[in-house]
């Protein structure tokens, strides 16, 4: 009897368990294909990619090391219908980072998802990670990410492809992004390549390129970002496209994002701009403070600004150290553009992220070189 029922259980599809995903935590790479849960007394060697496929789901418990070895061969990507949710907390967050003993910006790739939000470019391969991005489902739910610190990734193939700290493809609005740090990062920290994510309580610290980036018709938002480089790092503080191959691509860039501190490095060159707004963006940008740059604002082309005081704002704005223009304006020729007095408004007493130009309260006690 026990012998005929194992062999009818057998025989029956709808008992048979899916294969688990195989996890070796010091070898921590391939695919994951089933619902996996790490665990925080663990440390994670990312030897190799990472994929979370359609499907499957990676959850990753507070207090948890993921320490990634290998450069460009090393990142962590969450396809198009794989979901991926950070369970940190603010006195035990998730840690990804480098395994090398002596860590440097670049050690690995970073976090990469793939979503199914609308995209002006109408999507296509990711940048890094090579897999599919976009569509119309704006309110796709790539999972929930809490208590995030991103270190030391940023890996680059050439001087023109580099991995950003957070890679946001298209992603959805169902997708929840908070408490984020990505630190040390050898290219962007987290960019935005249209979808619809709004991403809040975000820290940029320390990073080679732009502490922040949006490119492709994002249509999201942000509250609570706080950028910081010391002397010598970074670029600018926000650079901002609608679509470099096509200024005037549909939907155009229009995010609504309020609380922001942006802190330069004091290194005064051509690039090293507060925020740079350009190739057609829109947007609203609310109760900012913009210190230690050679420019706090700069727009550029026609596009962008044609919409500058209309569809296009920075208001409140409390500029610290500025070197140069506080506001600068031009068209793609070069030329200067007359500035709206509807484009911008000064605020000496804007908090920025919360605190003016120090370091706010909700990010004090899990990020750190601040």
């Amino acid at each position: 009897f026990s012998i005929l029922t194992t062999s009818c259980k057998k025989d029956d599809p709808d008992s048979v368990d899916p294969t688990p995903t195989t996890i070796d935590h010091n070898d921590f790479k391939g695919d994951i294909t089933s619902d996996v849960t790490l665990e925080a007394s663990k440390t994670y060697k990312l030897t190799g990619m990472l994929y979370v496929k359609s499907g499957a789901k990676l959850t990753i418990p507070a207090g948890t090391r993921i320490e990634g070895i290998g450069g460009t061969s090393a990142a962590i990507i969450v396809e198009q219908g794989g979901q991926i949710f950070v369970n940190g907390t603010a006195t035990n967050p998730v840690v990804m980072t480098s395994g090398l003993a002596s860590p440097n910006r670049g050690d690995w790739g970073g976090l990469v998802i793939c979503g199914k939000a609308t995209c002006n470019s109408g999507g296509g391969q990711s940048e890094v990670g090579d897999k599919p991005y976009g569509g119309t489902i704006d309110n796709d739910n790539s999972g929930t990410i809490r208590y995030l610190r991103i270190e030391y990734s940023g890996a680059a193939f050439s001087s023109t492809k580099e991995y950003n700290g957070l890679s946001l493809f298209g992603v959805g609005s169902g997708t929840t992004i908070e408490y984020v740090q990505i630190h040390e990062n050898a290219d962007d920290g987290i960019e935005f390549y249209g979808g619809t994510v709004t991403a809040n309580y975000i820290v940029s610290s320390h990073i080679e390129d732009d502490m922040f980036d949006w490119t492709e018709g994002w249509q999201g938002g942000g509250n609570y970002w706080y950028g910081k480089n010391d002397q010598g790092y970074g670029n600018r503080g926000m650079e901002c496209d609608n679509w470099s191959s096509n200024h005037a691509a549909t939907p155009i860039a229009n995010p609504t994002i309020s609380n922001v501190t942006l802190i330069g490095s004091g290194v005064q060159g051509n690039e090293d701009q507060g925020m740079e707004l350009r190739a057609g963006t829109k947007g609203s940008i609310d109760n900012v403070v913009l210190k230690d740059w050679n420019i706090g604002i700069r727009v550029s082309g026609d596009y962008s600004s044609s919409y500058f005081g209309n569809d296009l704002t920075v208001t409140n704005v409390n500029f610290i150290s500025i070197a140069g223009d506080s506001v600068y304006s031009r068209d793609d020729a070069g030329n200067p553009v007359a500035i709206p007095t509807s484009a911008y408004s000064v605020n000496p007493s804007a908090t920025g992220a919360g605190n003016g130009a120090a370091v706010p309260t909700w990010a004090q006690g899990w990020t750190i070189g601040l």
